[in-house]
């Protein structure tokens, strides 16, 4: 699973010209998952990702977390986080999960993420999405549950 993590000061996802999802300060998450993700990996990938302290606290330092500065996040589902590179120039994605497979860990992802009580504002898995965004910083980083050990 992986998740690529936008600090942001507002974002929103349009589909056929209407938005629906929209936030203000918080992440803009991109979620992409593989072969051997699990509802118990989604658990601890979201528990890491809200105890993430990607904000400024008063003396310039990245100290805060999302609830400290009653932030939300848009989530966004995002295969193409598992496209390889490495043979020619097309993107390969054998290493993303099935979307009959991933729909559902994304879904559960999400219902993780209400659980925390921090706000959630969604897209739509496999819709043709437009996001528009406004990075902080920039402030951009990856959650990678291999490379976490998770």
């Amino acid at each position: 699973m992986r998740i690529l993590i936008q600090n942001v000061n507002r974002a929103s996802c349009t589909i056929n010209n209407k938005i629906v999802g929209v936030i203000s300060r918080g992440f803009c998450v991109f979620v992409g998952f593989t072969h051997n993700d699990t509802k118990e990996r989604v658990e601890r990938m979201v528990n890491k990702l809200v105890s993430l302290r990607l904000f400024d606290d008063e003396n310039g330092k990245t100290n805060l977390s999302l609830t400290d500065i009653g932030g939300s996040i848009l989530s966004i589902s995002q295969f193409t986080l598992y496209a390889s590179l490495k043979d020619g120039c097309r993107p390969s994605f054998v290493n993303a999960m099935r979307p009959d497979e991933a729909t559902k860990l994304y879904d559960y992802f999400n219902e993780c993420l209400i659980k925390t009580g921090i706000h959630i504002e969604t897209g739509v898995f496999g819709a043709d999405m437009k996001i528009d965004l406004e990075n902080n910083g920039p402030f951009t980083t990856i959650l990678d549950s291999e490379e976490l050990g998770l």
